[in-house]
């Protein structure tokens, strides 16, 4: 199950919070059901990817490093472009001037790919939506864009958002 870590206040909690927003990227992938043609190969890594401002550092690549999601090796990678195929299971959609955020959204929608955006990071629209709630990192779900894009997500994850989903059934 996911775990919902609360944080002190003060400069550490943002560090605290990047270290459970980048453990939850890998996370969440247990909890969703990816069509075949999310992976070019059946031995293809697990990639996730952040687009635009990084605001995890090293934090990501830590959480991930020798995990395995479906028998897929999880690998992290950075990205600039949305154009063409893009080869990532699970996008972070930060702060960005060129292409915006709602620009990648927008280019994302539809596709086999778990979009992740932050309150904090100004940045709406994801599949999933980080939050702080009461020193807590929450997210929201918009189900009905999960599915247009032939994503399956686990009725536990549903469960852990924090509002109804959007477009659940």
């Amino acid at each position: 199950m996911l775990a919902i870590t609360a944080f002190p206040a003060g400069a550490s909690a943002l560090s605290l919070e990047s270290a459970v927003k980048a453990s939850f990227l890998y996370k969440f992938g247990p909890f969703v059901e990816w069509p075949a043609s999310a992976f070019p190969a059946a031995s293809s890594p697990f990639n996730i990817c952040v687009f635009g401002a990084d605001p995890f550092g090293g934090l990501l690549d830590q959480a991930a490093r020798g995990q395995t999601i479906a028998g897929h090796p999880v690998a992290v990678r950075r990205i600039e472009s949305v154009e063409g195929r893009i080869d990532c299971q699970v996008v972070f959609v930060s702060r960005s001037r060129q292409p915006s955020p709602a620009e990648v959204l927008h280019a994302l929608r539809g596709l086999p790919v778990l979009t992740v955006t932050d309150a904090r990071e100004g940045v709406d629209g994801g599949i999933i939506h980080f939050v702080v709630q009461d020193g807590r990192v929450r997210f929201t779900i918009d189900n009905g864009l999960a599915r247009a894009g032939g994503l399956v997500l686990s009725s536990k994850l549903l469960a852990l958002a924090t509002t109804p989903q959007r477009g659940a059934d």
